[in-house]
């Protein structure tokens, strides 16, 4: 009798044992699953950046207010040789129509920054087309040149928004540089500072026109990127247009076959 209860015994733990190892193992196997599927899952990401094996990046500009210091954008540009990009809002460009052909005029990209200038992300896709369409053929109305490049407010943006672009033919652009030139109470050499320790080959940079500081120390900025080795492109030539990939970072590479 005293045998048959310690047997019993042990096949009792034996079998919590084995329960408990069989819990561990659906546990992990759940958790794997749930992992592969975040990693599987399709995020949709604009181009912060691009990969390039030469020290190049573009410069870009978002327009949304006022114009007093277009002309002075555009004069540094073209003493330096710089040819950038414009993000322009379709509304920004209905005010300012002489800016925006100007702007053409100097071989920059003009590309769509919206029409009205909305937070996209909260938008559904009837609302995202209409805001890219009638901002882009405006623009093809002033310039006669058809943009596909696209760069959302405020850099918000979901997955409706660069399915919604991407379906209508464009390159949803971001940045990895942003200069802050917007913020108030930002110093020119803060601006400056910000700039040399973030850039990198394929960077784009981000900049406002009618801002305090950008259009007085543009030049410097390209001067000092020029010296650390830098030359510049739009962003219609720095980005790949076909068999890519972009990466967790929003880096932007070639697709390796």
């Amino acid at each position: 009798m005293k045998i048959y209860v310690l047997n019993f015994r042990s096949v009792l733990i034996a079998a919590l044992v084995f329960v408990f190892a069989v819990c561990i193992v659906v546990a992990a196997v759940s958790l794997k699953t749930e992992v592969m599927d975040v990693f599987n899952s399709q995020k949709e990401l604009p181009i912060y950046s691009v990969e390039v094996p030469e020290k190049k990046l573009a410069i870009t500009f978002d327009c949304a207010w006022g114009a007093d210091d277009i002309p002075d954008i555009l004069k540094i540009l073209r003493e330096e040789g710089v040819r950038a990009t414009f993000f322009l809002v379709g509304q920004w460009a209905q005010k300012y129509p002489d800016s925006v052909k100007q702007i053409a005029a100097g071989g920059h990209d003009v590309a769509n920054h919206s029409w009205s200038h909305p937070k996209m992300g909260s938008l559904g896709s009837d609302a995202i087309r209409e805001e890219l369409t009638r901002c882009t053929d405006f623009l093809e109305q002033l310039t006669g040149k058809r943009t596909n490049l696209f760069r959302a407010p405020y850099g918000d943006y979901s997955d409706t928004v660069i399915r919604t672009a991407r379906e209508l033919g464009y390159y949803t652009i971001q940045w990895d540089v942003d200069s802050l030139d917007w913020k108030p109470e930002i110093t020119p050499e803060t601006i400056r500072e910000r700039i040399r320790s973030k850039v990198q080959n394929g960077s784009i940079l981000l900049f406002h026109n009618d801002t305090a500081h950008t259009a007085h120390i543009l030049r410097d900025i390209i001067k000092e990127l020029r010296a650390m080795g830098y030359s510049f492109a739009p962003v219609s030539e720095l980005i790949i247009k076909e068999d890519y990939i972009i990466d967790f970072t929003g880096r932007q590479k070639k697709k390796q076959n």
